[in-house]
């Protein structure tokens, strides 16, 4: 068992689980800028942060806790907590971008791949690289797929048995967080100039979504067209855009050709030469 204090920087979008929660995989950077993924933490957890008013939003909150090194995960930033109720974690505030984003730069950009041909070279053994931080040359375009519009059946059945133990009211498999029926997709070059297209998959791109389909009464064509517009239009062409990669659990251990997807986006403004002296 270490402690360890960590700038949260990522949280995916919730998956069903065989708990009585959904979960969420939590990554972020230690003091160093080092990376480290902490799971499982159940989606209760995070909304229970803000739900108390201990914090209005969990990202790029300092957190101390207990881990331990996970033994079933051969990738070397995997820990999962000590304690599951995480009755020894310590809030010790929040970066906030009142002023400028040089507090979280200081943090997550501490070591940036530029050549997607390097990052997948180094989650080879023995290095077994899971996370990092990429600077792409160039968004080329922001695509979206229609996925399943539902969760598997062995996953809503799962929920179902175990919420038989649970409130009747939330017995429900429709109780369970929603499948968001569409997959984001960024397509971008590198510093050498070769293409890629990575699956976005953190939580802010999945209530984006929701919230756009409420804003538009339920019309998902033109909610797909707000999306489009924040991470195109907005985060790709005005800001000084970086994306935080994870590697799947799968996809590592089967060594794919490409095992990582996006699990975060990093958005400063984009600074001046002026500004730099303010």
């Amino acid at each position: 068992m270490i402690r360890k204090k960590v700038l949260l920087t990522v949280t995916t979008y919730p998956l069903p689980s065989r708990s009585y929660d959904e979960l969420v995989c939590t990554a972020g950077v230690l003091e160093d800028g080092s990376w480290i993924r902490i799971y499982p933490v159940p989606l209760s957890f995070l909304v229970d942060l803000k739900k108390d008013g201990r914090v209005k939003n969990v990202k790029y909150n300092w957190i101390e806790l207990d881990l331990k090194k996970r033994t079933d995960d051969f990738r070397p930033e995997s820990y999962s907590p000590e304690n599951y109720d995480f009755r020894d974690i310590e809030l010790s505030g929040r970066l906030n971008i009142a002023s400028s984003w040089f507090e979280r730069k200081k943090y997550c950009l501490t070591n940036v791949y530029t050549s997607i041909t390097a990052l997948i070279e180094d989650s080879k053994a023995p290095k077994n690289t899971s996370l990092g931080t990429f600077k792409p040359a160039e968004i080329i375009d922001f695509e979206v797929e229609k996925d399943e519009r539902d969760w598997k059946p062995v996953w809503k059945e799962i929920r179902h048995q175990l919420d038989l133990f649970a409130n009747e009211r939330d017995s429900e498999p429709s109780k369970m967080i929603p499948k968001v029926p569409y997959k984001f997709y960024y397509k971008f070059k590198d510093s050498e100039g070769k293409t890629s297209r990575l699956m976005i998959e953190d939580w802010e791109i999945g209530a984006l979504y929701w919230n756009s389909l409420r804003s538009t009464a339920g019309n998902e064509e033109d909610a797909l067209k707000k999306v489009k517009k924040k991470y195109l239009d907005d985060l790709a062409r005005t800001k000084d855009i970086y994306l935080f990669l994870g590697t799947t659990s799968e996809g590592h251990r089967r060594r794919w050709t490409n095992p990582f997807v996006i699990i975060g986006v990093f958005y400063p403004k984009i600074e001046t030469q002026l500004g730099l002296f303010n």
